[in-house]
């Protein structure tokens, strides 16, 4: 019987697992790999919640999954940490569209580079009946231009996911050169079809707080593409407030835009959405 789950690898990980698996995509037309980490309980079978972590720029399966530092804790929590891969990497594509997670309209994109498609409608349906998860116990979490993927969309797929933060997140793509690039080339030059992939306008729309437990967002001061005006975190913080949805917007003295930073801040992140996700 053929099994739409192709595994990798696996690796023994605070008392769970974390796993490594390919598949074929309807979405992208090739083969997806992802990571999942297992806490103990879900190797009993037990479903349980799920975190989707969208990394930065290029990053692969197992960025998060090695350099994050989040299993120890979400082991003792129960809850499953999933890592897709931020692009379909089986062809050679432009670099022009890193990790926005969105669905391309141009060409050469527009045939496989269909990741916001691919998350919401393939991949996690596709863990939830496979694996161990609670498809109905979601949070979304992102870094850099996966920070924008995860309040993009968490604000686009209302009710799908139950809690969300993020690290260094893009706050407003369509006001930033390096979102401007990926939108231009993805979606064409029409401006209107930008915003309707923007955080802050996305926001700005709701008609009521999207997530009443609010959205933690950390920052890092020493952070080059803060200075760079690429993430601009106030609009974000303006959008919010529009609307009445709380945010927590921690800023960092010292901390930059890697790893290191996220490590730092890591556990309370995994706390916010264990507190909605129960």
């Amino acid at each position: 019987m053929h099994r739409p789950l192709e595994f990798v690898a696996s690796h023994a990980c605070f008392g769970g697992v974390q796993r490594y698996y390919r598949h074929a995509s309807r979405e992208t037309g090739l083969h997806m790999p992802f990571g999942i980490y297992l806490p103990p309980r879900a190797l009993h079978r037990a479903p349980v919640p799920a975190l989707l972590c969208l990394g930065d720029v290029d990053a692969s399966e197992d960025t998060f999954a090695s350099l994050a530092g989040a299993q120890r804790l979400a082991s003792e929590m129960g809850l499953a940490l999933i890592t897709p891969d931020t692009r379909p990497r089986a062809v050679h594509l432009p670099e022009a569209a890193n990790s926005f997670y969105l669905d391309a309209t141009q060409a050469p994109w527009s045939r496989h580079w269909r990741m916001e498609s691919y998350l919401v409608r393939e991949l996690l349906p596709l863990v939830a009946a496979e694996l161990p998860i609670d498809g109905l116990r979601l949070g979304i979490l992102g870094h850099g231009m996966g920070g924008h993927g995860a309040l993009m969309l968490a604000l686009r797929h209302p009710g799908l996911f139950r809690s969300l933060s993020a690290f260094a997140p893009i706050a407003s793509a369509a006001s930033s050169s390096c979102g401007q690039l990926a939108l231009g080339n993805c979606l064409g030059p029409d401006r209107e079809a930008w915003q309707t992939y923007d955080a802050c306008t996305l926001m700005a729309a709701q008609a009521r707080p999207p997530y009443p437990r609010g959205i933690l967002v950390d920052q890092g001061l020493a952070d080059t593409w803060l200075a760079a005006q690429q993430l601009q975190p106030e609009a974000l913080v303006a959008a919010c407030a529009q609307v009445g949805q709380p945010l927590t917007l921690r800023r960092h003295a010292r901390h930059d835009h890697g790893y290191h930073f996220i490590q730092s801040f890591i556990d309370d992140h995994l706390h916010h959405h264990a507190a909605a996700l129960g």
